[in-house]
Parts: C-alpha cells; sequence; structure tokens
C-alpha cells in the first residue's frame, strides 16, 4: 500500500511577497478555487491581523474544497493564549487549520525574541492546546530549523517534539533562509522522524541556491510526509519550492511514484500547464518559458538530429510525455536543425507533403539563409507557416503594400505643451480594385503604422475586425550605426488565439512593418480568407 504525501500551497502567503506580485480578494479566492481543483490538499490563505485584505479573507467562511489554512505567530513570550492580540486573530479566522510559525534555533529565542528556551516551548505547546480547543487542525512551521538544529540539535528536537506531543497533526521543517543542500536536509529529516512520525513531519524549503525542489524530495527521501511549495515557485528572495515541479515528478517518476500518492489525479496533471500560465496571467507576468514540465520551451528541441530521434520514439529525448502535463511537444525550426524539424513543422501546421519533395530542402535552405542574417523561427512560428506555405504555393496574394509612410513630428500642441505625434500613411492594392490609402495617428511609429495597416483592407476587412498588438519585443543583432534590428510581434484575435511574427531590417520601421505585415495575413490565412 502506498503511503499518502500531502501537498500543502502557500502561493497566497509567501507568493504575496515575491517581488512585483499583489493580489486583490477576488485573486486570492480565484487561485484558491483553482489549487483545490488540481487536488493540493492545504491552502494557505494569508495571515490574518497582519494587514486588511488577509484580515478580510478571514473574517468570512469559504467554500474551497481543500483544507483552507490561517498562518501566524505562537503566542508572544510572557503573556498568555487567551491574552495575546494575535493568537485571538488566528483563533476567531474562519479557516479549517491553523498554521502557527515557531522560533527553533535557540539563537533567535535569545537575540529575537529575549525570552528563554523553557519559554519558547511553553509558548508552542499553549498555542496548540488553544488551537485545538477551538477544533482546529494545527500545524506548526518550525522557523529556521536547519540552521538550528546546527547550532543546537537538542533544542531544534525539543520544539519539533512538543508541537507534536501537544497535538499538531503536522511539524514543518522550514529551510527559511535557503541555505541547507539535499544532503543535509535528508540527513537532518532522518534525525527528526527518530523522534516525530514521518506521517506528521513536512517540509517548507526556500529557493536561495536553486534547492528547493531537491530538499523538498531530499525530505520526501528521508520520511517526511508534507510538502509545502507555491504555484510557479513565487516567494521572497529567490523564491520557495516550486509545486509545478514537484507534482509531476511525484506523479510521472517510479521512485516517487511507485510507494507514494498525492490528492493529484491524472486529469488534473494534464491541467498543470494551464494552471501554471493562468497565474501568470492574473500576475501579468510574462511565462518562464524554461520552466521544467510547463514552460513553452520544456519540450522544445532545434536540433536535427534530436528531432529524428524524437519522430521515431519521443521517449527517447522526452523524460516524460509532455501531455500529461498539458504541455505540447515542438520541434523547432532553425540553423540548427534538418529535414526532421521541418517535416515535423509541415505536419503540425497541416500541410501534408512527401519526405522526399525538393521544396523541403529549397524551404530548409531559406529558413538557414534568413537565420544567418537574424530571423528566429524557433520564435515566431507564425512567420515560418507562412513562408512554408509561400515556398507550397499555399498563401494568396491577398494584400500587396505599395508604399507607406510614417512621420515622426515634435511640436507644440493647442495647450502649448511639448508633445510628440506619429502618423502613418499605407497605399495598399487589393485585388483588382483601385489602390486603397489610410492614414491613422498612434502613440508612436509602430503604433501608427499597425493602425493604419488595418484601417482599410477592402473586402478582407471583415476578417481582421478582431485582431489586435498584444506585445512588441525589440532586440539589436548588431552594434554600430549600421545595427540590424529583429521585431517580434505577438498578436491576437478575437477567438483568443494567439501568435508571433517576426522581421528583420536595419531600419526597426522596416522590421516592425514585416512582423506586422505576416501577423495580418496570418490572421487570413487562419479565417480561411478566399484569395
Amino acid at each position: 500500500m502506498k503511503d499518502r504525501l500531502y501537498l500543502y500551497d502557500t502561493t497566497l502567503r509567501d507568493g504575496a511577497q515575491t517581488n512585483g506580485v499583489d493580489f486583490t480578494l477576488s485573486d486570492k479566492l480565484a487561485i484558491a478555487h483553482m489549487l483545490a481543483e488540481i487536488g493540493i490538499d492545504y491552502i494557505e490563505g494569508g495571515y490574518p491581523g497582519a494587514n486588511p485584505l488577509d484580515t478580510e479573507l478571514f473574517a468570512q467562511a469559504h467554500s474551497i474544497g481543500a483544507t483552507f489554512t490561517a498562518f501566524g505567530m505562537t503566542r508572544r513570550p510572557g503573556r498568555s493564549a487567551a491574552n495575546d492580540p494575535g493568537m485571538a486573530m488566528l483563533l476567531d479566522a474562519h479557516a479549517d487549520a491553523i498554521c502557527f510559525v515557531a522560533k527553533t534555533w535557540d539563537y533567535h529565542v535569545r537575540v529575537a525574541l529575549e525570552t528563554t528556551p523553557e519559554e519558547n516551548l511553553a509558548s508552542i505547546r499553549d498555542s496548540v492546546a488553544a488551537a485545538k480547543a477551538r477544533d482546529r487542525e494545527v500545524l506548526v512551521d518550525c522557523e529556521h530549523f536547519f540552521d538550528g538544529f546546527k547550532a543546537n540539535p537538542d533544542f531544534a528536537l525539543a520544539c519539533a517534539e512538543t508541537a507534536w506531543r501537544e497535538g499538531a497533526r503536522w511539524v514543518v521543517l522550514c529551510d527559511t533562509n535557503g541555505g541547507t543542500l539535499p544532503h543535509e536536509v535528508e540527513r537532518i529529516v532522518g534525525e527528526v522522524v527518530k523522534r516525530v512520525p514521518g506521517a506528521h513531519v513536512g517540509i517548507h524549503a526556500h529557493n536561495d541556491t536553486e534547492q528547493a525542489v531537491a530538499n523538498s524530495l531530499a525530505a520526501v527521501r528521508a520520511g517526511a510526509r508534507q510538502i509545502q511549495g507555491t504555484l510557479n515557485g513565487l516567494g521572497e528572495r529567490c523564491g520557495n519550492a516550486n509545486l509545478m515541479s514537484l507534482i509531476p515528478t511525484l506523479k510521472l517518476k517510479p521512485a516517487y511514484a511507485d510507494h507514494l500518492e498525492i490528492g493529484v489525479d491524472d486529469a488534473a496533471l494534464g491541467r498543470l500547464t494551464r494552471v501554471s500560465r493562468r497565474l501568470d496571467e492574473m500576475l501579468n507576468r510574462a511565462p518562464n518559458r524554461h520552466a521544467p514540465y510547463v514552460g513553452a520551451s520544456a519540450f522544445v528541441t532545434k536540433a536535427g538530429i534530436h528531432a529524428s530521434a524524437i519522430l521515431k520514439d519521443p521517449a527517447t529525448y522526452e523524460h516524460v510525455a509532455p501531455e500529461a502535463v498539458g504541455n505540447r511537444r515542438d520541434l523547432l525550426v532553425s540553423d540548427q536543425g534538418g529535414r526532421s524539424n521541418v517535416l515535423a513543422e509541415l505536419a503540425r501546421i497541416g500541410l501534408t507533403v512527401d519526405k522526399n519533395d525538393p521544396r523541403i530542402g529549397t524551404l530548409l535552405d531559406v529558413v538557414k539563409e534568413r537565420q544567418a542574417i537574424g530571423y528566429a523561427y524557433e520564435s515566431a512560428p507564425a512567420s515560418f507557416e507562412l513562408l512554408a506555405r509561400r515556398v507550397f504555393g499555399t498563401v494568396p496574394d491577398y494584400v500587396e503594400v505599395l508604399k507607406f509612410d510614417v512621420n515622426v513630428e515634435h511640436r507644440i500642441n493647442a495647450l502649448n505643451k511639448r508633445v510628440t505625434a506619429t502618423v502613418a500613411v499605407v497605399k495598399v492594392q487589393v485585388g483588382d480594385g483601385e489602390p486603397l490609402i489610410s492614414a491613422a495617428e498612434g502613440i508612436g511609429p509602430v503604433h501608427a503604422l499597425d493602425l493604419a495597416l488595418r484601417k482599410d483592407l477592402g473586402k478582407y476587412q471583415e476578417y481582421i475586425q478582431g485582431l489586435e498588438l498584444t506585445d512588441y519585443r525589440v532586440r539589436i543583432l548588431d552594434g554600430g550605426t549600421g545595427a540590424v534590428t529583429r521585431v517580434l510581434i505577438e498578436s491576437q484575435d478575437e477567438t483568443g488565439a494567439s501568435w508571433t511574427t517576426v522581421g528583420v531590417s536595419p531600419n526597426i520601421i522596416d522590421a516592425s512593418f514585416q512582423a506586422l505585415m505576416d501577423s495580418i495575413v496570418y490572421k487570413l490565412v487562419r479565417s480561411g480568407a478566399p484569395a
């Protein structure tokens, strides 16, 4: 029979300490429900009394579908549990469980709390007892436990054992400054489980040495049966243990999956990538493309020899199936790739081509030539698709741009304020009709050009009504006055689909124009616009 391993999420508290992250009340509730839906056992909502938002969150009950937990300090030294305002806030909070943070390093007891080891142990006992008396499940986070153990193992162990014997469901060992290494964690947790049963021991790891996931797994190997972490590894400084890496490892790697089970089922596992990216969307952050399991590049390869192997047997170069975590495989077309990459990408975009078609070699040569001058098709798959379709003759000549002009003027406006105005004029030919001329004013050259291009495309106008530019990135490829500029443009349409296009030129406006035109043509192709 497999041991049950419990997952405890601290995104709503530890994650809120990340630089640039600010949750609203509705954000916290939405994230809590999202966590419960994938099978997280405990969700730490925050610290009632520490700030108005968390106080409001715990002012009323919430039906989350997981053990909703309030976090706070044990009673203060020299006070009783009944005469401590912080304890009162915790005990009155609408929460299923209470997680107390307690000092377990004797140095902190002396210097930070200015009290005695005996009073610290009494504070742990009294706090656990008070919460148990209110019918709450109790957890005790043993702050700086590993540093405390190294300095005074007897005292650190006494703190952990006191919490457990008083009735705490979980005694959580915290690597608070993130400086402990996996071999140390495994050894120290091994000592703890001799005094506190492993079924009551948890691990809370920070990522300051990039070891938080490894330390969490080391603790599990030593017998701990709860892991605390956050979505996408959010947290103060370098972050916390990343549940988006831990969950698939626990589910898919035999070293853990053969003898442990978690509350995340296979269907929920398949939603991990979506959950990870949904959180980033809520926080208006760019997802980490290189994140294990859920990153956009996690199952991407550029090398042709690897692509050949992946096409024959994906397991050769993929440690897990990308679909298992809701991700996808990509074989990028680049100057590092070969015919296998091209064939795989053609199949993905729906172009059926005989593997001996000589145009495959032509396409590969064109890709390599263009990438040599700065194009990056691995970052702009929509532009690659258009290039491929043009080589194979499947892109209609929708629109011909006869000329465009962009004018930037610095002047004094009617309010006597100095402003910069940008106007773009575009002349296009659509079919056999008369040329169409459009002008638009924008907040910058690219904005003005984008508006003018999409202002009037004649019979194709209806197909691009929902098109909008959502991101614009520029990279200077060569220094000096003759620098080559690469522009990547991300676009989105009314269906929610998004794509990226690329343009390269010594002139940033020309590079932007190329990417903008590719975006428009790609939208017409997607929409099935007739020639």
